[in-house]
């Protein structure tokens, strides 16, 4: 393992971020340094990175920051932005490979829901308008990242399809906080991670989130927002002190496969980018910190009610049975109208995208250690408390 490529510091990367955007440096309100340092020293105490992985981290750590500046600027000098009411945003939460990417692009067919896209996540300033949202060039800027994942990333697109205008979640957008468990997915930074688990203010990243959506929405706002990602689950009592009247897809799966999954998708996205990658120790980690942050979702679920706000429990082997009729059951739980529009898109990309188009996941608890007996005994809780069973190997 060469070392040509230099680990940026938290300094050059606010500069080489002010000089991408012509000298911006307002960040805007909120942590956003303090956290970036953070990343920068686990990376480079704990990243076991590679050349190509200094490279990827280097520019993973500009993207965000120079979406921060973009932001801040755009709000400063764009009256509407601020002005934007989020009102009864839908989002799916839940543990990782449950189904949410495709129940996202899914629920994104309707021509009442916003879900942001991964263009426009990517690069958010100035925010999209709605008559160009088709055509706008960062489209193109966008796909132009993608050629050659198949060489790094082969098999990808079977495991999580990626595209300039699929859905993006929102562990991405958390990036603008420096607070997402995005960055020990894609690198091995458990100190930092340690860090978004136990010590993070969640309650900040959550007034980023707000100032986010109301950014995409004023240019090009619909009925409702649709959002998604399992990162909810670390802040989700400050999803709903943010959004009181959220509608919630909570998705359900036996934890066995949850946990293998997400080890392989892990261990293949951090092999891009490091060559000391071990499963095993990929498994053990994620395992533990999925289970807390579950649990975490449940205790906040539980704790007290929420007037205003909506929660939906949606279990993958009924998604991947009948996944219209699972969306008909979400819009009757949170009171949307299915009208012809949005049930013929969202029938159309059904039938478009059958399980396997892209390839089939292929994985065994074996190659990563995982106990199942172990697994469903650390889950016994959560198992119960949705009655879930175990699903066949595959």
């Amino acid at each position: 393992m060469t070392n040509d490529v230099a680990s940026l510091g938290v300094n050059e990367v606010l500069a080489v971020a002010s000089e991408r955007t012509g000298g911006l440096e307002d960040l805007g309100d909120g942590p956003f340094v303090e956290p970036l340092g953070r990343l920068v020293d686990s990376l480079a105490r704990d990243g076991q990175l590679n050349d190509i992985g200094r490279l990827i981290s280097n520019e993973r750590m500009l993207l965000h920051t120079v979406n921060r500046l973009g932001y801040a600027r755009d709000r400063a000098t764009i009256s509407n932005i601020a002005e934007q009411k989020i009102v009864r945003p839908v989002f799916i939460i839940g543990m990782p490979r449950t189904g949410t990417t495709i129940l996202h692009d899914i629920l994104a067919q309707d021509p009442d829901s916003r879900a942001p896209l991964t263009w426009e996540v990517m690069f958010p300033s100035p925010p999209p308008q709605r008559d160009t949202f088709e055509t706008d060039p960062r489209i193109a800027m966008c796909e132009a990242t993608f050629p050659g994942r198949d060489l790094q990333l082969p098999g990808f697109d079977a495991i999580h399809p990626m595209g300039a205008q699929l859905t993006q979640e929102c562990v991405v957008l958390m990036g603008e906080s420096m607070c997402t468990p995005l960055f020990h997915n894609q690198f091995r930074v458990p100190t930092y991670e340690d860090w978004v688990d136990h010590e993070a203010d969640w309650a900040e990243v959550y007034k980023v989130h707000h100032r986010q959506l109301q950014h995409f929405q004023s240019g090009h706002a619909r009925d409702r927002m649709v959002l998604k990602t399992g990162a909810h689950l670390w802040g989700l009592e400050h999803l709903l002190e943010t959004y009181p009247d959220a509608r919630i897809v909570f998705t359900h799966r036996d934890p066995v496969k949850s946990m293998t999954s997400y080890a392989s998708l892990t261990s293949i996205v951090r092999r891009v980018g490091s060559d000391s990658v071990d499963p095993v120790e990929v498994a053990d980690d994620w395992t533990a910190r999925l289970r807390r942050v579950l649990m975490h979702g449940i205790d906040v679920r539980t704790a007290k009610e929420y007037p205003d706000a909506v929660f939906y429990d949606m279990f993958f082997p009924d998604f991947i049975t009948n996944q219209f009729r699972v969306v008909e059951k979400i819009y009757e739980a949170f009171g949307l109208p299915m009208t012809e529009a949005a049930a013929a898109g969202m029938q159309a990309f059904i039938d478009d995208n059958p399980p396997g188009k892209h390839g089939i996941h292929r994985y065994s608890p074996e190659e990563f250690g995982v106990d199942p007996d172990r697994v469903r005994s650390e889950f016994a809780a959560y198992i119960d408390h949705f009655d879930l069973r175990p699903e066949k190997a595959r």
